[in-house]
């Protein structure tokens, strides 16, 4: 029994679960999705509290200029470029064999200074407003002050001291204790079975505490947590239930605006914005998705992406259980190449919050992932790991889909998409060591291969 149902009765009040639960690649349309205005009464965050984290951020920036020189061209800012991607745009036609209009870019979260990937952004956020709130508690500092004191041996002695703890599965641990060790805290990262080892390595090597589990991600989380709730000094990151990582996610968006601007891409009405975000517990697209809500609101589109094993949010939305279910429930292993969206259960905070602003979801097989790696590789010179192209497919699902046609129509888009501006968020990669890089393109090839293999075979039966 799931929730007082059986798994056929599931299946009869929402047929596609019938595919989802074999392993189909779909695309499903939020019946919960609502008008900005309407889906905003039901939320107690606003625009405000993303301005309060964005304020904290350049508080920060001369700290992080001087810590990570790499961040010195941007004045401490943590951004990634925005970059139109013409020529994926028709290797997506000629893959899905479709065409797509409207401009195609990349949000390149995969290049994001400290750490590489979307997690730079909420937990490098959450750790410096930890480090902000003792601080102030401990009075060494006021608001006004030059933040670029944290980098001291006064400040560093301070937080070792306090400690941080998070449960992950590779990029937001890398964040966490990238960020945590360098101001000074002890950092305690509790790793998932699929969490990648030049990623338990790069965080030892920083000095981070790595605990490994032959288990998934909420066990990691589970024990994070347990770790924390015995010491009073431990601060822990919760993935599943955090405000402060969800606003610094959020943060993207009013950054975002101003890059829109710099290419001179309009967003209103006749110009809708479409935004394909990958997902694995939904902090990271939650986050972003609230504050494009907050930016664009009626006519920004945001649609997560999810692996065919793991596709915990979908489920969550679906049957409206959200924290409360699975993909185990249903029959999946939450087994899958796109480590950072290896998740069994989506975040109950998350669901529920954005379960009038999310405009659907649709997954992705891991063998899809590879040969769109290996796509953006050869035709953009784009390195991504497996993950952070489960974005890259939506835009051919949007238009080549009964159910994406759907969205389309109910929602008056079909005439404007001409004038359609499409953004994948790119969550991870220019961090992967070199060799396994070239063994996900390998891989690629290799399923390209077998695919065009069995094309011919096809034809010539």
């Amino acid at each position: 029994m799931i929730a007082d149902k059986t798994l056929d009765e599931w299946i009869q009040e929402h047929p596609i679960l019938k595919n989802i639960t074999i392993g189909d690649e779909v695309f499903w349309c939020n019946p919960q999705y609502d008008r900005f205005e309407s889906a905003q009464t039901r939320i107690s965050f606003s625009e405000t509290h993303i301005k309060a984290a964005e304020e904290r951020l350049n508080r920060f920036a001369p700290y992080i200029s001087r810590v990570f020189p790499e961040t010195q061209k941007t004045g401490g800012i943590i951004e990634s470029p925005l970059i139109r991607i013409p020529n994926m745009q028709q290797g997506l036609v000629k893959e899905f064999k479709g065409e797509i209009t409207g401009d195609l870019l990349l949000k390149c979260d995969s290049h994001l200074a400290i750490s590489g990937s979307i997690k730079a952004r909420g937990g490098i956020y959450e750790v410096l407003k930890h480090a902000e709130e003792v601080a102030l508690q401990n009075k060494l500092i006021t608001t006004d002050e030059d933040y670029i004191i944290f980098d001291s041996d006064k400040f560093r002695r301070f937080f070792s001291h306090y400690s941080i703890a998070v449960g992950s599965t590779g990029n937001l641990g890398l964040s966490i204790g990238i960020m945590g060790a360098q101001l000074g805290f002890q950092v305690f990262v509790h790793m998932s079975s699929d969490a990648k080892q030049w990623k338990k390595d790069l965080l030892r090597q920083k000095g981070v505490s790595v605990i490994e589990y032959q288990s998934d991600y909420s066990k990691a989380v589970e024990e994070g947590r347990k770790q924390a709730d015995l010491d009073p000094n431990m601060h822990f990151i919760d993935d599943e239930n955090s405000t402060d990582l969800f606003l610094g996610y959020a943060v993207a968006a009013s950054r975002l605006t101003d890059q829109l601007a710099e290419l001179n891409i309009t967003v209103d009405e006749t110009h809708p914005l479409f935004v394909y975000l990958p997902c694995g517990v939904g902090g990271g697209p939650g986050g972003i998705t609230f504050g494009m809500k907050q930016q664009f609101k009626d006519h920004v589109h945001c649609f997560f992406a999810e692996p065919t094993s793991s596709p915990c949010m979908l489920l969550g939305l679906m049957t409206r259980l959200h924290g409360r279910i699975s993909v185990r429930d249903f029959g999946l292993n939450n087994l899958t190449d796109a480590d950072g969206l290896a998740v069994g259960s989506p975040s109950d905070f998350v669901g529920k919050t954005l379960e009038q602003m999310i405009s659907g979801v649709y997954t992705v097989q891991d063998e899809t992932l590879y040969g769109l790696l290996r796509i953006l590789s050869d035709v953009e010179k784009i390195s991504l790991e497996p993950s952070a192209l489960a974005g890259m497919p939506g835009v051919s699902k949007l238009f080549h889909t009964v159910e994406g046609k759907h969205y389309l129509e109910i929602h008056g888009l079909r005439q404007h998409m001409p004038k359609a501006t499409h953004i994948v968020w790119a969550t991870g990669g220019s961090m992967v060591p070199q060799d396994m890089m070239k063994a996900y393109y390998r891989k690629g090839v290799q399923l390209s291969d077998k695919d065009a293999i069995s094309d011919k075979d096809a034809i010539n039966n």
